[in-house]
């Protein structure tokens, strides 16, 4: 099993014989493929530490700042099923291709951003292709390793590039954007694309799926349509009018404008949800999400994705807006969360065949939900260490002990036949879980501070004073931990009541990260 921070299982073998005997080029071929996941990996974080800088560059208006990770988590998690179906049915080579020529272009896009619809257009592209590009790579390992050991290390190998990623991210978007520019943590993406499909397309081997190879191209629309009204929706509700008072107020929940969106989102979903149980080829098949341990996975990984992502956001925010750190003084700042999961996973991974995945990840969501609300104690002047890297360290053990169980029994009772769907379901759940509970918690966290603006407004302070904006926004932010660490006790609910798995219950393919 794979000791990473974000983990899926690994795709069913493709149905035909590819390749019977080994490819002797497989382990170049696993370095071309591991270097692309990396590149999806990384810009998953790199653009959260470069977004204050590309807000000041463009313009970017608070309640629209969250866009710039939820457009390309959005498409990323929406489109990831249908981009998995197209890599089987066009051929897993040629969709990796273009998977990474489109990244590249997108990210060039991104790069030249000249205003914020540009950037998120760019970020929105940037996931599709992600979308296409993530299970050809899975895929394409899967079809190069037909050895069992052999593709359990190439799993482990691309699943340990995988959760270092995320810190490397951190890292690398803190020292581009403060060495050079932000946009060049779009910009570097070019490069390593283009090596990547250089190297490719001599050594890797096209495969493809056969038999009915139809896509379910209104389930896949029906599905974007309702997430993107619904995330819309929200980041309307957290949109600010100045009133005769001259302080700010929340548009909120009853305006008829976020109304109408969160209603056609509720009515788009639903409908899709009819239309999957009809459709001879499903986007999502509905035997996958009503088996109760997968089921109950999938509402974990989607509630745990979406306090996590808000967290990492809002504590961006208050590193370099409230606490004044250099992007790269804040991509160190959450190396302990990195370290601290990869260092626990390794423990988690011995204790699961002992004592079970529910009793893991119950203690896991109860640890990282304590982590989210120690940090209430975070002021516009605390220390690092006082207030942070205490959170940090005790969610990262926590969570490490829900990724890797939860990844688990979400494939309990999976035939060979849906290991591939289980698996991109999974993934798929924590990029939109993500992309709605950013946008939801970014709506809560502006709305309080808008509110306590108002309050100290009223209470003779300047509302525009630097000292009253930085307590209004550490206002907020608490109010987005509540909220964060409500989906990790809503998550606990779910595993108390859905999963049941036992130990010996546990499929035998290890997990790896996607």
């Amino acid at each position: 099993m794979s000791e990473t921070a974000a983990t899926t299982v690994a795709p069913e073998p493709p149905h035909e014989a590819d390749h019977t005997e080994p490819d002797p080029r497989r382990w170049i071929i696993l370095a071309v493929i591991a270097i692309a996941q990396l590149m999806i990996v990384l810009d998953s974080s790199i653009m959260t530490i470069a977004l204050p800088s590309a807000a000041v560059d463009l313009k970017i208006s608070q309640e629209n700042f969250q866009w710039g990770i939820t457009a390309y988590t959005l498409a990323f998690g929406g489109l990831l099923l249908l981009g998995g179906r197209i890599a089987d049915y066009v051929g897993r080579k040629r969709a990796f291709v273009i998977g990474l020529l489109g990244f590249a272009g997108a990210s060039a896009i991104g790069g030249l951003a000249v205003n914020q619809g540009m950037l998120f257009g760019a970020r929105a592209l940037q996931g599709a292709f992600a979308a296409l590009l993530a299970p050809a790579a899975l895929s394409l390992i899967t079809v190069t390793f037909t050895e069992g050991k052999e593709r359990a290390k190439a799993f482990g190998v691309f699943g340990a590039i995988s959760g270092g990623g995320a810190a490397i991210g951190l890292i690398a978007g803190g020292a581009l954007t403060e060495y050079l520019d932000w946009r060049w943590c779009l910009l570097v993406n070019l490069p390593i694309a283009l090596i990547t499909v250089a190297f490719a397309i001599p050594i890797v081997r096209e495969s493809k799926a056969h038999g009915d190879t139809r896509f379910d191209i209104p389930g896949a629309l029906l599905s974007i349509l309702g997430l993107v009204a619904l995330v819309y929706g929200f980041t309307e509700a957290a949109k600010t009018t100045t009133g005769a008072d001259g302080v700010p107020h929340a548009v909120g929940w009853t305006d008829p404008t976020v109304m109408g969106f969160i209603g056609l989102a509720v009515v788009s979903l639903l409908i899709f949800v009819l239309v999957e149980t009809k459709v001879k080829n499903p986007l999502l098949p509905m035997r996958i999400l009503l088996n109760r341990n997968r089921g109950g996975s999938y509402l974990v990984f989607l509630l745990v994705g979406a306090g996590l992502f808000g967290m990492f956001l809002f504590l961006t925010l208050y590193f370099q807006n409230v606490l004044g750190y250099e992007p790269l003084e804040a991509g160190f700042a959450f190396l302990p969360f990195s370290i601290g999961i990869i260092l626990m996973a390794g423990v988690v991974a011995q204790l699961m065949p002992r004592v079970g995945p529910k009793p893991l990840m119950l203690i896991g969501l109860g640890m990282a939900a304590t982590g989210l609300l120690l940090l209430l104690r975070t002021t516009p002047t605390s220390s690092y260490f006082g207030s942070v890297f205490p959170a940090l360290v005790v969610m990262s053990l926590g969570m490490a002990a829900v990724f890797i169980p939860a990844s688990s029994t979400a494939l309990v009772g999976v035939g060979g036949h849906d290991a591939g769907i289980a698996s991109a379901v999974l993934n798929t759940a924590q990029q939109v879980g993500g992309s709605l509970g950013l946008a939801l918690l970014n709506t809560f966290a502006l709305t309080a501070t808008a509110n306590k603006i108002g309050d100290l407004a009223a209470g003779g302070q300047d509302p525009s004073a630097p000292a009253t904006v930085a307590t209004a926004q550490v206002a907020g932010f608490h109010v987005a931990y509540i909220g964060s660490a409500s989906m990790l006790i809503l998550a606990f609910l779910v595993a108390v009541v859905l999963i049941n798995a036992k130990k010996d219950e546990l499929p035998t393919e290890g997990a790896v990260a996607a």
